[in-house]
């Protein structure tokens, strides 16, 4: 259990953040910038649920696992597998949470009409929300490609495939609160020329 008595440790004066294998990291490092993003698309998320709560409760119980998700996500990111034990077991993203978010984008989409433009975030508030966590989303997923491209550096296969599925998800939810695709603003190419 995580218990945080103190805010300010002061550790962090000097640019640097400790990860969990106790090793300290400049704070622009790239897998610092990787579990920085993932949290950014969960405040995201965060603020799309102020207008899913209440309205949409099945989709809302379903951001709330994936907010809890993303903290695991974050924890993920913040020990590397540096091929040596460590003094504890670290949290890693599993199958199942990929498994589980994979029946989620089925469960939505199965409700959509097929698409024969692309999407304009908008909509309604639930709906540019969402987009922007999918857009974070996207940014965090790159970082993390970046990361994995680093000599030394590890991402394990299901956190890759959770951040993936996860900008899917949301693209899907997104269209989802707008009355099912429905009200969803569609790309024309060319209008404005």
């Amino acid at each position: 259990m995580v218990r945080l008595n103190r805010i300010y440790t002061r550790t962090g004066d000097d640019g640097t953040t400790g990860l969990g294998s106790g090793k300290r990291v400049p704070k622009y490092d790239l897998r610092v910038e990787s579990f920085g993003t993932v949290d950014e698309a969960n405040a995201c998320i965060g603020m799309a649920r102020l207008h899913t709560s209440g309205t949409y409760p099945d989709l809302d119980a379903m951001l709330a696992r994936i907010q809890n998700d993303l903290f695991d996500l974050g924890a993920d990111l913040c020990t590397p597998d540096i091929g040596e034990p460590l003094a504890y077991e670290p949290l890693r993203i599993v199958h199942e949470q990929v498994e589980r978010i994979e029946r989620e984008i089925d469960a939505l989409n199965a409700d959509l009409a097929p698409l024969k433009s692309f999407v304009l975030p908008g909509g309604s508030a639930a709906s540019a929300h969402l987009h922007l966590a999918r857009t974070v989303t996207r940014r965090a997923e790159r970082l993390m490609t970046e990361l994995v491209a680093q000599p030394g550096e590890r991402v394990g296969s299901a956190a890759m495939k959770y951040i993936n599925r996860l900008s899917d998800f949301l693209f899907v939810a997104s269209r989802w609160v707008n009355d099912k695709g429905a009200k969803d603003v569609l790309w024309v190419p060319g209008k404005n020329r």
